[in-house]
């Protein structure tokens, strides 16, 4: 299961990622609105998990838009707003559900884990082909062929992240922001470790796919044609 968390109290956030992660939830764990929008639109969700208020936009701005632009992920609003005007306000604007602070965290990942049983009963596999490789988002499986190319969880997050910003460069901070997150102990020299191993493993030596190094920058993923 993938969350997405927008909690900007870094301590709570904190530990709400580390809990989630012990349940073996990949968490992508963010302090702003805007930046929840930002990564919601760009990456595959099973759940969202949104505090009521954050800077940038608040959590239940950020179903509002998420909502008017179609999404049909499920979101969660976590708030000390306790009124029942308040949980009205939240279900009314697009929310799936609604947890008041202070939590038991049992109760967290019970609805959590209820939401994304909801979610995936309309779930359609997202497939996009890339040259020759055939990219399944929603079983993070990749393929060339009649051959499953092996991918860790790192260096899948790593391609599908390319892929999605297909023609642009991803700047190094952003991949390691995304991939590694907040927390994360990790280079840029690791970084450059996982490109290589990720241009090894899926052979980019065609002439259709084309893993680009910006030097200075960050990586462009370059496709001459895509399906």
């Amino acid at each position: 299961m993938r969350v997405l968390l927008a909690e900007d109290d870094a301590k709570l956030g904190r530990l709400i990622k580390h809990m989630l992660e012990k349940e073996m939830v990949q968490v992508d764990w963010v302090l702003r609105g805007d930046t929840a929008i930002d990564y919601a639109i760009h990456s595959p969700y099973d759940v969202i998990i949104l505090d009521w208020m954050m800077p940038g936009e608040t959590g239940i701005e950020v179903c509002h838009y998420l909502r008017r632009q179609n999404y049909q992920g499920a979101i969660l609003i976590l708030t000390a707003k306790d009124a029942v005007s308040d949980r009205v306000l939240g279900l009314n604007t697009g929310a799936d559900d609604y947890l008041v602070k202070p939590f038991e965290f049992a109760e967290l990942i019970a609805r959590i884990r209820a939401l994304s049983r909801r979610s995936n009963v309309k779930l359609k596999e997202e497939i996009l082909q890339i040259g020759s490789l055939i990219i399944n988002r929603t079983t993070r499986s990749v393929q060339r062929g009649n051959d499953e190319i092996q991918l860790t969880v790192r260096e899948f997050q790593l391609l599908d992240l390319l892929v999605q910003n297909r023609g642009h460069v991803v700047p190094r901070e952003v991949l390691l922001d995304r991939i590694w997150g907040l927390d994360g102990n990790v280079s840029s020299n690791n970084l450059d470790a996982y490109v290589r191993l990720l241009r090894k493993k899926i052979n980019l030596s065609d002439d259709d796919v084309e893993l680009q190094n910006i030097r200075g920058i960050g990586f462009k993923l370059e496709t001459h044609h895509v399906f």
